[in-house]
């Protein structure tokens, strides 16, 4: 008899690393939401929140929501034992969250002022990922209406791996910032576009594994 016990337990492991990757920009979204709500003093940089509160609020929600739903989503085990729950939460949580942040980061980075380092190139890079990310989700339901149930996990993985760059941009940015003081334009560049590139890769790996472990035969237990 098969025994998913184990497998359940290998799948945790992926939730936990995925919860710990947002937990920072999470918490960082949580007090910028309070220091609105508040309306705490404002300074130059949180002006931009302060004046137009809406998108960043909308894409703080979203984001909190679409990570912490998300982390769940790709779990093999939990996904096969609670099926009903996956595709409710896919239809009615995941997706329009996920468009909720890829729409808000594009309307963040085409209205607000920012600093100096986010214009040009990094603001390029905001546009092609947020626009990415929404046809990666657009992709994602399109398979899953016509039931290609691989390539619709494919899409949205690469779209949540997107959506969690703030995560990793913690990793590539934080460092730096703490030895080295504030970025110039191009190391600004560089350590964003890194998060998103790592995580676009990662999720590439994670696809490749999928597919190939799709191919191998079946094995039967008893």
């Amino acid at each position: 008899m098969d025994t998913p016990q184990p497998r359940a337990r290998r799948d945790w492991p992926i939730a936990v690393g995925l919860l710990l990757l947002a937990l920072v920009p999470s918490i960082a979204g949580v007090f910028r939401v309070g220091d609105i709500a508040s309306g705490g003093p404002e300074t130059a940089a949180n002006a931009r929140f302060m004046q137009m509160p809406l998108p960043v609020v909308l894409h703080i929600a979203g984001a909190l929501v679409y990570s912490i739903v998300g982390a769940f989503q790709f779990l093999p085990g939990l996904r096969r034992r609670h099926n009903g729950w996956h595709r409710f939460a896919g239809r009615y949580l995941l997706v329009p969250a996920g468009v909720v942040v890829g729409a808000t980061g594009l309307w963040m980075t085409a209205s607000y002022d920012v600093p100096a380092t986010d214009v040009g190139a990094v603001a390029v890079s905001r546009y092609l990922v947020g626009g990415l990310m929404l046809a990666f989700i657009a992709l994602g339901v399109a398979a899953i209406a016509r039931r290609d149930y691989v390539a619709h996990g494919s899409w949205m993985i690469r779209a949540y791996a997107l959506a969690m760059g703030a995560g990793t941009q913690v990793l590539t940015s934080g460092p730096a910032l703490l030895v080295f003081g504030e970025p110039d334009a191009l190391m600004r560049l560089v350590q964003m576009d890194a998060g998103w590139i790592i995580n676009a890769l990662f999720a590439e790996w994670v696809i490749a594994r999928r597919r190939a472990a799709q191919r191998r035969p079946a094995t039967i237990s008893v």
